[in-house]
């Protein structure tokens, strides 16, 4: 049986770093989320240089949590001179915070006077929390937040009827030891049909069981650096693009 729809609870640790007492897992490093977000999400997918001279850029995240990466990537889209006519953005969350708790984290944790305008936007345009598909404009309608609040299975499922075609997927969410629903083969299976064909990934975890998931459902992964004292972390691509073209945006 499904849990019932709920939201995330704010709760820091020692450290600073938002935790989910749900999943006894952090949000972030230590190190800092937005850096986190820079290292792992953007750099690793090959942007921003990837979505230059493209007339649209799609993006599809497993577990929107703060908004971090999304800010980060709407930020660095913004401050691009070369950028995509339009981003897009979509992302799911099974546990949204509310606008109030969404907000006292974005200004506990930003620590970036520059992004906190886009953070405040966010906050302004936050739905209610009640399960559904949410579609937030912004910068004029130029950048497009769908947001997903349901089941990480149910909502890939929904997706597929919104015609996304992501370029770069970011893979996040909580540890595969604490939250394995969100890493299912299942979902990967579903990713690979949101996906375009020359589609980048990348996530913090280099487990076994993800790799196992990538592989059986069309993705090529290799290793590289993590972030935060992490020894490794996984970027990749779609099985049918060349290598090159992967390292080249990664370079």
């Amino acid at each position: 049986m499904n849990e019932p729809f709920s939201p995330a609870a704010l709760a820091f640790r020692d450290d600073g770093t938002l935790y989910s007492p749900r999943h006894d897992d952090i949000y972030h490093s230590a190190a800092g989320a937005l850096a986190q977000a820079r290292h792992v999400f953007l750099r690793s997918n090959g942007l921003p240089e990837r979505w230059r001279s493209k007339a649209r850029f799609s993006i599809i995240e497993t577990g929107f949590g703060l908004g971090i990466n999304f800010l980060a990537t709407w930020f660095a889209w913004r401050d691009d001179t070369s950028r995509s006519d339009t981003l897009e953005f979509l992302s799911v969350e099974k546990y949204p915070f509310s606008a109030d708790d969404l907000q006292r984290a974005h200004e506990a944790i930003i620590g970036d006077a520059s992004i906190m305008p886009l953070a405040d936007e966010l906050v302004a345009a936050w739905p209610a929390l009640a399960p559904g598909v949410y579609r937030l404009m912004f910068d004029s309608g130029a950048v497009a937040l769908t947001l997903v609040f349901a089941d990480i299975a149910d909502a890939l499922r929904q997706a597929l009827a919104l015609n996304v075609d992501a370029d770069a997927i970011y893979l996040d969410g909580f540890a595969p030891a604490k939250n394995p629903e969100m890493w299912a083969s299942a979902n990967f299976a579903l990713l690979t049909r949101l996906s375009a064909p020359d589609a980048t990934f990348a996530t913090y975890t280099s487990s076994g069981d993800v790799k196992r998931a990538l592989v059986q459902n069309g993705f090529e992964y290799r290793k590289v650096r993590g972030f935060g004292g992490k020894r490794a972390m996984l970027v990749g691509k779609r099985a049918s693009i060349r290598e090159e073209s992967l390292c080249d945006a990664l370079t």
